[in-house]
């Protein structure tokens, strides 16, 4: 079960998980060492090269992890990565880790597969999401648009991919609270007509 907590920046993410602190501590000076850019999104640290996302951070009940978003295109030689949602992300793979040993008896090999990741973006390399698909709209956004016309109308006049943005965000909260808070916080995004992830892509 997930217990990752949106925060604003690294250091507070770190703070957020004092019994995964050490690991997490490691991990982020794995990922300063590269050419990478260090930032936030979605609440969690991710580490960008040429504006692709490369890898990213996150920690949950029994272990934490990094996420390679084009973790499928990797050799894998070493057999370390998995797909957190077997048949539903073509492209993501993590990494789990149980303790700091496990982190430190795999520095090189992590480096050696944020470095094929970042080879890969320079070469154009990538499997590009599938943009013709129909959005899935959680049935927690559904009631909240039925019941206002307005949302209605400006969820309408958005992109697809800002629609499926926002559907996923909510969907993927494993939590009523964490859905209904999320909830709150993109229906005066979408009144506004911005996507989830504009300031990111600026």
């Amino acid at each position: 079960m997930g217990i990752m907590k949106g925060t604003n920046n690294v250091d507070e993410f770190i703070l957020s998980y004092p019994e995964w602190k050490d690991s997490l501590i490691l991990l982020r000076e794995i990922f300063q060492s590269t050419c990478m850019e260090e930032t936030i999104k979605w609440g969690v640290p991710v580490y960008m090269s040429e504006g692709k996302n490369i890898a990213g951070m996150a920690c949950f009940n029994s272990y934490t992890g990094i996420w390679f978003y084009q973790g499928a295109l990797l050799s894998d030689k070493s057999k370390k990565l998995v797909s957190a949602q077997e048949g539903k992300t073509k492209a993501l793979r993590q990494w789990r880790f149980s303790s700091i040993d496990e982190i430190m008896n795999n520095e090189d090999t992590i480096r050696q597969y944020i470095y094929e990741s970042i080879e890969n973006v320079r070469k154009g390399i990538e499997i590009k999401p599938v943009t013709n698909t129909p959005v899935n709209v959680p049935d927690e956004l559904a009631e909240a648009l039925k019941n206002d016309q307005q949302l209605t109308q400006k969820f309408d006049t958005l992109t697809l991919s800002k629609k499926r943005d926002f559907s996923e965000y909510i969907a993927a909260a494993k939590r009523m609270e964490t859905k209904k808070a999320r909830l709150e916080k993109i229906i005066p995004m979408i009144m506004k007509g911005e996507g989830l992830n504009d300031k990111y892509n600026k």
